[in-house]
């Protein structure tokens, strides 16, 4: 009994150093190409193992980043609450749950179309890449936005087989979003990445060059997002979906300031989701019109 509760205790924190319930912002995507591809109806099969996919080369990618940058984070008080930095994770174990993340992740594309399994390396190199990024460039961020969409990129292929030009479009907008947010995050962390030789947006151009950066990226990305709709044909509910997103995007830019990050908090960040899930749910809705 006492050996179970152990296990379970253990496997909450890697759950935790991961931030699983933050696949809200990839799987909805990954969902949502999913559903264009097939013209409205993917299978449930598809859909599963997209899901699995998705779900354990992201808990893969988390793992190697908090893993990458664990010697930052014991410096910075606000990783303080993650497992590793506590110590309820050790870097072995870290490394061995990768592995077992990378083997289903290879396991969930092999149900997939064929193609999938040799466009994988391309998929996987920004995970692998992203987390060194932030040593050398201030435009790290997209790095971020460029392995986010790789999960629409990967929902589109696993059920056509093909990459088209409204798949691209989507992925450009997905990465503009994820990597202007993520901009306008790290800012907070001006500070501290400046005196550890990290690099980002608010480090190369200031904390209010960032945002303004971020307030254009995320201007083109609804752009995108609208082009996705334009090229494709769909119908109004998509476009009340990327009316909900940009609106969303208004009021975490109006909320927040280069001199004033009060309200970044976890609700904040997670609020974030409601552009994935809106977009995907209007999508859906789309092709019942």
């Amino acid at each position: 009994m006492e050996g179970a509760r152990s296990g379970l205790i253990h496997l909450k924190a890697h759950v935790n150093n991961v931030a699983l319930h933050h696949t809200i912002f990839d799987l909805p995507f990954a969902f949502m190409a999913a559903v264009l591809a097939a013209g409205g109806h993917p299978s449930w099969h598809d859909l599963f193992w997209i899901a699995l996919a998705i779900t354990t080369a992201r808990a893969a990618a988390l793992a190697l980043d908090n893993l990458a940058d664990l010697r930052f984070d014991r410096q910075q008080p606000r990783m303080s609450y993650r497992a590793m930095v506590r110590g309820d994770i050790s870097p072995r174990e870290a490394k061995a749950f990768i592995a077992v993340c990378l083997i289903l992740m290879v396991l969930s594309v092999m149900q997939l179309q064929p193609v999938c399994l040799y466009l994988l390396p391309v998929a996987a190199a920004p995970f692998l890449i992203y987390p060194y990024t932030k040593r050398f460039t201030g435009w790290c961020h997209l790095f971020l936005g460029l392995a986010i969409a790789m999960a629409p990129a990967g929902g589109w292929v696993a059920v056509s087989g093909r990459v088209t030009a409204p798949l691209v479009m989507l992925c450009i907008a997905v990465a503009l979003w994820i990597g202007a947010f993520d901009a306008m995050y790290g800012a907070q962390d001006e500070a501290f990445d400046r005196s550890q030789g990290l690099h980002s947006l608010a480090v190369s151009y200031g904390a209010a060059g960032a945002f303004r950066i971020a307030s254009a990226l995320h201007l083109i990305c609804v752009v995108c997002f609208l082009m996705v709709g334009i090229m494709l044909r769909l119908h109004w509910p998509y476009y009340v979906g990327v009316l909900i997103a940009a609106g969303t995007l208004i009021y975490q830019h109006r909320i927040v300031s280069p001199t004033d990050f009060s309200q970044v908090t976890q609700r904040y960040f997670m609020r974030n989701g409601i552009v994935s899930v809106a977009i995907f749910a209007c999508t859906w809705i789309s092709f019942l019109f």
